[in-house]
């Protein structure tokens, strides 16, 4: 049985300058009504390390310093139907209003997808060539058994482009 699953509002406001770009929230983020809820999901430890702030649980304080680092948060998939988190459960999905979102936030200079799925779609959504840098990192997911550091390395292309 699949369910039909939607993602959150975006996490973005006039000061920021980076977007990152997920597919859809896997079920605990749903159960929790938080981006990258899942225990053993890495995403927000190297935003921690990245941005050389303190690991917090507290997810309040998380989108804290996303902000405090002009950094933004979305799904590329709106809605879909899915049966647990895998992405290669995804089907009938339908994409999120990146172009629109991006043209109301000026201040964006550059999209970073947190795996696969969420680069293959945003490059469907706004073409390989768009007025923006796209990057593909790597998922933070525990299904990607990239170390940590090997992450965390690819994930510090981000701050190039932070003030």
């Amino acid at each position: 049985m699949q369910n039909r699953i939607s993602s959150f509002p975006p996490l973005i406001d006039d000061q920021s300058e980076i977007l990152i770009l997920g597919s859809i929230p896997g079920v605990r983020s749903l159960e929790k009504q938080q981006y990258y809820a899942h225990p053993q999901n890495k995403f927000w430890r190297i935003i921690s390390e990245l941005l050389n702030e303190e690991f917090t649980e507290d997810y309040g304080e998380r989108i804290r310093i996303l902000k405090k680092h002009h950094i933004a948060l979305w799904d590329v998939i709106d809605s879909c139907e899915r049966k647990g988190s895998l992405d290669s459960e995804i089907k009938n999905e339908e994409a999120n209003q990146i172009a629109e979102l991006l043209e109301e936030h000026p201040n964006i200079k550059a999209i970073f997808c947190n795996g696969g799925k969420s680069y293959k779609n945003l490059q469907k959504l706004l073409g390989k060539n768009y007025r923006l840098p796209m990057f593909l990192l790597p998922s933070t997911s525990p299904l990607h058994t990239v170390s940590f550091e090997k992450k965390l390395e690819e994930w510090k292309r981000i701050l190039d482009f932070l003030s």
